[in-house]
């Protein structure tokens, strides 16, 4: 098993790149499946939950190709089964967007339910709901959500959400471009990937009005056809960067972001003292302010406001922030993991329900952590760096599901961080 091995202290200058973003190339990737024609996909980002994603479109029957580096090629027009099964769903939640494209298409899905999460429950009720109010016969088999459109066909329908879901958004929006008759999506997720999925789709002939805002209209069409699409940028990944700079207080430029995509992040860090420069519409230049860092309250809710794959980040920079910050967390139940990893490296952090309230500045001093999600890895990453010592971080391949070579891009504007390999664990596997 990998482990990272940080010294921290060394404050980060440089150029840095941020890659495309996972969370819009997972609908994207699962888009193709809606029609037979090639769907050329830019700026995928090489990470764990992609590699995941295209076994699942290969194993379905898909042609997967890789003309150059972050490019795929994909053609779905010989599908030979329906089903997505669990041994790809337990390791990557976002399988069961196969679902609604599957179900459109075909008139029939069969995805293992994905089970449970280390940030909390996750369920798709929501999806299913959704997929029955537009025809579809929902049953669970033996672990399995098996869905069919009597008719071969879903009809539109008005489909009201009653909490914010991305997948579900996703999920739904896919499936009634292929639906006969006009849907309308009440409640929903308003995150720069549904508009960029909403933009792939209409690429390839879907008619899809208003994403980005909480009503969705979606007309369906017979087929869909070919398409090229350019992933956008990683926003959490510019967030975590934005941080990075900050807590070493080093310098960072940072490249091919969207800062528009991260507003209410990027204006909480500013009243935090950070400063952020925008020096065109896809490059930050990031430093901390000469007076430090100052502690603010901040609660995660749905987009555009503060966005809960943020929090974690930004509970390592208030760690290093002068007086108390109470961070509330709405989204998710259990995404405070984190925070004991943080007080092993020295954190002054106490919890009532679900706010955390953390004490600074506080003098971090390097210890062994162990990830516990893919955020939880990038506040230990920060944390690490900002640091006294050596600090050993165990469970990486958490974060290698988001984030694209962490190693060699931090490295590359001057963190001492380095990837081993567990020698020990890695012989006790072998002699098994």
């Amino acid at each position: 098993m990998d482990k990272f091995l940080i010294s921290g202290g060394a404050p980060l200058k440089g150029k840095i790149e941020v890659s495309g973003a996972k969370n819009s190339a997972l609908p994207c990737l699962a888009a193709t499946l809606l029609s037979a024609e090639t769907v050329i996909l830019h700026n995928v980002p090489y990470v764990k939950d992609l590699i995941t994603q295209r076994r699942l479109l290969e194993d379905l029957g898909a042609t997967v190709l890789t003309p150059e580096l972050r490019t795929q090629k994909i053609t779905a027009k010989n599908i030979e089964t329906f089903e997505a099964p669990y041994e790809l769903v337990k390791t990557m939640r976002a399988s069961v967007l196969a679902l609604g494209p599957l179900l459109a298409r075909f008139g029939q899905a069969k995805v293992s339910l994905p089970g449970g999460c280390a940030i909390g429950t996750r369920p798709i009720d929501l999806h299913l709901k959704a997929f029955e109010q537009l025809g579809a016969v929902v049953s669970l088999e033996s672990g399995d959500v098996v869905a069919r459109a009597p008719k071969g066909k879903l009809i539109g329908a008005v489909v009201s959400f009653e909490k914010v879901t991305v997948t579900g958004t996703e999920n739904v929006m896919m499936a009634a471009a292929l639906a006969k008759g006009k849907t309308t999506i009440h409640n929903a997720a308003c995150e720069p990937e549904i508009e960029d999925l909403a933009e792939l789709l209409n690429k390839m002939g879907a008619r899809i009005k208003g994403a980005g805002t909480p009503v969705i209209e979606i007309e369906g069409v017979e087929n869909l056809g070919a398409a090229e699409h350019t992933i956008i940028p990683d926003r959490i990944e510019t967030g975590t960067f934005i941080v990075a700079a900050a807590i070493t207080n080093g310098e960072l430029e940072i490249k091919n972001c969207v800062p528009k995509h991260l507003t209410a992040a990027i204006k909480k860090m500013r009243e935090s003292g950070v400063e952020i420069e925008e020096l065109n519409p896809s490059t930050l230049r990031v430093k901390c302010s000469g007076k430090g860092l100052t502690a603010k309250d901040v609660t995660t809710e749905p987009h555009p406001n503060f966005p809960t794959d943020m929090q974690a980040q930004y509970m390592a920079l208030m760690t290093q922030a002068e007086g108390v910050s109470n961070i509330t967390e709405t989204i998710f139940e259990n995404r405070f993991m984190h925070a004991s990893e943080l007080i092993r490296l020295g954190a002054d952090i106490h919890f009532a329900g679900n706010t955390a309230t953390v004490r600074g500045k506080t003098d971090l001093m390097g210890a062994p952590v162990q990830a516990s999600d893919l955020r939880a890895s990038a506040s230990l990453v920060l944390a690490a760096l900002a640091a006294t010592g050596e600090t050993t971080i165990d469970r990486v391949y958490h974060i290698d599901r988001g984030y694209e070579n962490i190693v060699r891009k931090l490295s590359s504007v001057g963190a001492n961080i380095e990837r081993v390999t567990d020698n020990l664990n890695l012989t006790a596997a072998e002699e098994k």
